[in-house]
């Protein structure tokens, strides 16, 4: 797509350092790295939804997460992994969908939390029924 970053790093139009090149994603150190090791992978097709259309690239975005996982793991010994992907609006100023994997470590000042409310029963079992139903 135009005007596209990541289409343009896929393209080799735009340097970024490639970690790991498939038939259907790459994965690219970020160039403004929460922690160093910061990677994101993208399909290599522009699309905005990583668990929508004909043929989503969820499943392969995932097969690369995984193994980038696990050279991190090995390579850079951190604390632990972070991953998370978020579509819609909430991703920023790139519409091509990409996941975020982050080494962590005990010290790294990356604050991921999560507002929480306290799921009651009865609002618990209607929710589990409506998406029971759905799969």
């Amino acid at each position: 797509m135009e005007g596209c970053p990541y289409c343009e790093i896929v393209a080799g139009e735009s340097d970024a350092h490639i970690l790991a090149d498939t038939n259907s994603t790459v994965a690219f150190l970020d160039r403004n790295p929460a922690t160093p090791g910061h990677t994101l992978v993208v399909p290599r097709r522009h699309c905005e939804f990583l668990f929508q259309g004909e043929n989503p690239p969820s499943r392969s975005v995932f097969e690369t997460v995984e193994r980038l996982v696990e050279a991190m793991n090995s390579t850079l010994t951190p604390d632990g992994v972070s991953t998370f992907y978020t579509s819609g609006p909430l991703v920023g100023n790139v519409s091509h969908a990409h996941v975020h994997v982050i080494p962590r470590y005990e010290d790294d000042s990356i604050h991921l939390s999560l507002t929480r409310d306290r799921l009651e029963d009865d609002e618990g079992a209607e929710l589990a029924r409506r998406l029971r139903k759905s799969l």
